[in-house]
């Protein structure tokens, strides 16, 4: 799983919660970690790939918001990956982790490892939650027509700026002056933590409101594409309201138990001493909530292309050929191919403002289409109700 204590336990010097923490049942945990892990991972892919049953299409052009969700679910694979890789080190090599102290200084192998491993999975996750940021801002600005496939340049730069600035940042205060002297106060760690749940918690707060904003925006767009409000674009609207609560769901879940554990550790840490009997159910609840993350963690990856494209079935196609795969828009495909004559091949004589309201039709129904990306009923009502589908 993502945590601080996993720098923290780097240092020969640890404090007395993360010893707590990192020693309770270790194989346990790296069990856990590996088959939640793994699990996570292999269902994830196959949620990836195209499916049978899916008939060949012309591909449509990427949009900036299905690159993103993309984007997050290999940030939440290649995270996996660095799970499954430490934690199958700790459990195949448990003397290679154990030469991580104080007196052995000649072995520097252990320590780089414990560094470079726990970094890899700080660093992914936390360029996910900066991509997850960067989808409710897409997701806001594609509705009020300010965003494209041109941003996500923009995207990539504040993405994995941020998130090598912050974890560079993060662990050159832990590690400073040098790894056998970190840990020695608080000013050392606390900066540390700050970094890291920093866009964590950007999430949490900032990405309800920009979801909710957006969604008054589409039922703005909504009402105002044909001037009344149907069951169609109602449904629409609450179908799009309840992706963004399924994936601001599965990031409480997956995610909350790690605020918890770390407040409770804190407590802990600012004791005299942790192994008194009053604090004997925080420590109790700290090492629950441990296990919790072991497992939640990871699992983010495949709950995720569940909130994003729904289950897309156990039927893969492996056959390598041009079809539309689930994080594609169907409806702008549909668009894209002329599926349905255009008024203006039919009828020479159409006004310019008739012209120009089927133009801003579109553009409403390619920006819906954005945010109802993988699910197909959304987008065939979607069609069935824009102009160009009644034949204006």
């Amino acid at each position: 799983m993502a945590s601080p204590r996993l720098e923290t336990y780097c240092c020969p010097n640890r404090d007395a919660a993360t010893q707590l923490v990192m020693n309770f049942q270790p194989e346990v945990f790296c069990g856990v970690c590996i088959g939640s892990a793994s699990i996570s991972l292999i269902l994830t892919i196959l949620q990836l790939l195209p499916k049978k049953g899916q008939s060949p299409r012309k591909m449509p052009k990427a949009s900036s918001s299905s690159t993103i969700l993309l984007l997050i679910s290999i940030c939440d694979i290649l995270g996996g990956l660095g799970m499954i890789f430490r934690s199958s080190v700790w459990l195949g090599f448990p003397g290679f982790i154990a030469n991580i102290s104080v007196a052995n200084r000649t072995d520097v192998w252990p320590s780089t490892f414990c560094v470079g491993s726990a970094m890899w999975i700080q660093l992914l996750y936390s360029a996910g939650f900066w991509w997850l940021f960067c989808y409710a801002v897409d997701s806001y600005l594609v509705v009020r027509r300010s965003a494209g496939l041109s941003t996500i340049v923009l995207y990539h730069m504040m993405t994995w700026g941020l998130a090598v600035m912050l974890c560079v940042e993060g662990i050159a205060l832990l590690y400073y002056p040098s790894l056998s002297s970190c840990e020695n106060g608080l000013e050392h760690a606390i900066p540390h933590y700050i970094t890291t749940y920093v866009p964590l918690l950007l999430v949490l707060v900032a990405n309800p409101i920009l979801f909710r904003r957006t969604v008054s925006a589409v039922a703005s767009l909504l009402k105002g594409r044909q001037g009344i409000y149907t069951e169609n674009e109602r449904r629409l609207g609450t179908e799009i309201q309840m992706r963004f609560f399924k994936i601001m769901l599965v990031f409480v879940i997956c995610w909350s138990s790690n605020i918890i554990n770390e407040t409770l550790l804190f407590y802990l840490e600012m004791q005299p001493d942790i192994n008194e009997m009053p604090l004997k159910n925080i420590r109790s609840a700290a090492l629950i909530t441990w296990i919790i993350m072991g497992v939640l963690n990871p699992m983010q990856g495949f709950l995720f292309t569940l909130a994003f494209y729904g289950w897309t079935g156990w039927r893969v196609d492996l056959k390598w050929q041009k079809r539309e795969i689930p994080w594609e828009s169907m409806s702008s495909s549909t668009v894209g191919e002329n599926a349905y004559p255009s008024p203006v091949n039919y009828q020479s004589n159409i006004h310019d403002s008739k012209k120009i309201s089927t133009t801003d039709s579109q553009q409403t129904d390619e920006a819906i289409s954005m945010l109802s990306e993988g699910n197909t009923s959304s987008d065939e009502r979607l069609t069935r109700s824009s102009p160009i589908y009644q034949g204006w």
